[in-house]
């Protein structure tokens, strides 16, 4: 078996080769004048089974191209069996349909991934769990929260769960129970002309508390800062944040740095900047996930 990886995660696919013995197979990509992909397998011989690697993000639509010619370029290189392995599915987000006139877009993207014909697919955290039904092939859909999780409590049990908002609160209570913990939730408004979210409450005493913030994915941060004001705003004395997938947009990570964010717990499902800057009370913890990985090959 041979680990191949698109330009979105070489770390990735490096950490899983160190750890199940699978040889990262050499391949280029690069570009035509005319910004078209190109794809090039550079291994002599290729083995009947294959591994590929790439997360949907920084530019989405340039990494499922990539992965669909990847894919392609290996079936006729000899691959008989692919596993990929789409750690961020990106376009998940956009997984309803709310106006007329708009796409199923995660929908769209799963079947792009689909008519590359993998054998089988490894993704995480999911923004909705519904999603892993509009694929047409076996989908392992695993989580890194337990990984997460297990970091945190090495490093400083908190208090209370705090869920962002009622959306929230079916996974925030979940990590409740599993820490045997109790949860606070938010209470929000939105204005409906201008779209604008605001916090109006929370139905529990945080005074002078640890607080656990969990979620899937954090993209501009928006959201997370103005939590995480509000619970500062209200003496709360240290906030962990935990979350599978940092997509690293809009400076999102310099922003972070000035919230108030004194742990922020973060999986590799996206490969982190190289040179992160840090503050004295801000502390970045990534997690591998290729041992989750590595169990599903």
């Amino acid at each position: 078996m041979q680990i191949y990886a698109g330009s979105t995660h070489p770390d990735l696919a490096q950490k899983l080769s160190k750890l199940s013995g699978f040889p990262v197979g050499k391949i280029e990509i690069s570009q035509f004048p005319n910004h078209e992909i190109r794809i090039h397998i550079l291994e002599d011989k290729i083995d009947r089974e294959a591994i590929v690697i790439q997360s949907i993000v920084t530019h989405p639509n340039k990494a499922i191209m990539e992965f669909s010619l990847i894919m392609d370029a290996l079936r006729r290189s000899g691959a008989r069996e692919i596993t990929a392995v789409i750690p961020w599915l990106g376009y998940c987000i956009q997984d309803k349909v709310f106006r007329k006139g708009e796409p199923l877009s995660a929908r769209v993207v799963a079947d792009l991934i689909s008519a590359s014909h993998p054998d089988k697919i490894i993704t995480f955290d999911l923004h909705n769990e519904t999603i892993q039904g509009f694929f047409n092939h076996q989908i392992y859909h695993l989580s890194a929260v337990p990984l997460l999780l297990e970091e945190i409590k090495k490093h400083s049990m908190p208090d209370i769960i705090v869920a962002p908002d009622v959306g929230a609160l079916k996974e925030s209570t979940k990590i409740a129970h599993s820490l045997d913990l109790p949860i606070a939730v938010l209470n929000k408004k939105r204005d409906l002309k201008t779209g604008k979210v605001e916090i109006i409450g929370i139905d529990r005493q945080i005074e002078g508390q640890h607080a656990l913030i969990m979620d899937d994915f954090i993209s501009t941060g928006s959201t997370l800062i103005q939590t995480v004001k509000y619970l500062k705003d209200h003496g709360v004395k240290h906030i962990s944040v935990g979350v599978t997938h940092h997509l690293f947009v809009e400076n999102t990570h310099q922003k972070l740095l000035q919230s108030g964010i004194n742990d922020l717990y973060i999986s590799n499902s996206v490969t982190l900047p190289k040179n992160l800057e840090t503050a004295n009370d801000f502390h970045l913890h990534q997690i591998d996930i290729s041992p989750e990985i590595n169990k599903y090959l």
